[in-house]
C-alpha cells in the first residue's frame, strides 16, 4: 500500500493544517493520552489539546510540553462534564474520546457522542460505553472482546455490522486488521505479535485523529493509520526484537512528516 500524504502550503498558519481534541483519562491512566496525542501530532496537525480530570492533566503536562491540557474537576468525567466538554469541543477539526477514560464515565461518553457534532473517533472503553446507533460520522476501533461487548451494547450480530454501519468506519483491530463501511472493506496486513504490548492501539487511534483533523475521508483515515501503525511495528520488530514499546512507535513516527510517503 502506497500513501502520499498531504503537503502543507507555504502560506499556511497555525490551525490551518489541524486541530485535535482528545478526551479521556482517569485516575489510573495518563500515558495512554499522551500516547495518542503525540502520534496525533506527528501527522502533521498543529495542536492538540488533551481533555481530563484534573490530576491525569497535571500528568499529561509533565510527560509532554507538546499538548496542551484542559483539566476538569474530579477522579474521572461524569455527566457534569457534558456541556462544558462539548463547548470545548466546538474549537476543534476532529474529536477522539475514550483512551483511559474507565467504565466509571460510561453516562459521560454515551451522551458526548449522541451530542457532539464534530469528526469522531471512539477508542478503547469509548468503545464499550456506547451503541453502535449512538455514533454518528465516527471511527470506532475495538478489538475483538471491545466488538463483542460494541455489538450485544446494539444488539446487533457481528454478520450485521456492515448493514447496520450507518456513516460509521470501523477498524478491527487483530493479526490481520479488517476496516470496513457501509460500502467498503479493507484489510491491512502490517503489523506483529510484538504489538500486543500496552499502547499501540492508543497511537492507532491519534493517527486516525490527526488524519482526520487534516480533513483526509473517514475511511482513508483509518486505512492509513492502521497500516502506517503496523509498519512502523514491524520495523520496530527488525530492529528490536519484542523489546519495542508504543513510545517507539511515535519516534519513529517523524519520518512520516520527513518524507511525505510511506
Amino acid at each position: 500500500m502506497k500513501i502520499k500524504l498531504k503537503k502543507r502550503k507555504k502560506t499556511s498558519h497555525k490551525g490551518q493544517n489541524g486541530e485535535a481534541l482528545i478526551i479521556g483519562g482517569s485516575e489510573d491512566y495518563a500515558g495512554c493520552l499522551a500516547l495518542a496525542g503525540l502520534a496525533a501530532l506527528r501527522t502533521g496537525i498543529d495542536w492538540v489539546t488533551i481533555a481530563a480530570p484534573e490530576k491525569v492533566g497535571w500528568a499529561v503536562q509533565s510527560l509532554s510540553p507538546d499538548l496542551v491540557v484542559k483539566k476538569f474537576r474530579g477522579t474521572h468525567f461524569t455527566k457534569k462534564h457534558v456541556n462544558p466538554v462539548l463547548k470545548l469541543a466546538k474549537q476543534f477539526d476532529a474529536v477522539l474520546i475514550g483512551n483511559g477514560i474507565g467504565r466509571k464515565s460510561d453516562d459521560f461518553v454515551k451522551q458526548v457522542v449522541k451530542k457532539i457534532n464534530k469528526p469522531l473517533v471512539i477508542d478503547a472503553d469509548g468503545v464499550k460505553a456506547v451503541k453502535i446507533q449512538d455514533a454518528k460520522n465516527a471511527i470506532l476501533t475495538p478489538h475483538k472482546k471491545e466488538l463483542e461487548i460494541l455489538l450485544k451494547n446494539s444488539n446487533i450480530k457481528e454478520k450485521e455490522l456492515q448493514k447496520k454501519i450507518g456513516d460509521n468506519v470501523f477498524i478491527i483491530k487483530g493479526h490481520v486488521d479488517k476496516i470496513i463501511s457501509k460500502n467498503r472493506t479493507s484489510l491491512n496486513r502490517t503489523g506483529n505479535e510484538g504489538m500486543t504490548v500496552g499502547g499501540t492501539g492508543d497511537v492507532l487511534a491519534g493517527l486516525a485523529l490527526g488524519f482526520l483533523a487534516q480533513k483526509y475521508p473517514k475511511f482513508e483515515s483509518a486505512r492509513i493509520a492502521a497500516f502506517i501503525n503496523g509498519k512502523l511495528g514491524d520495523q520496530l520488530k527488525k530492529k528490536k526484537g519484542y523489546s519495542f514499546i508504543a513510545s517507539d512507535l511515535v519516534e519513529d513516527l517523524k519520518k512520516i512528516q520527513k518524507k511525505k510517503r510511506f
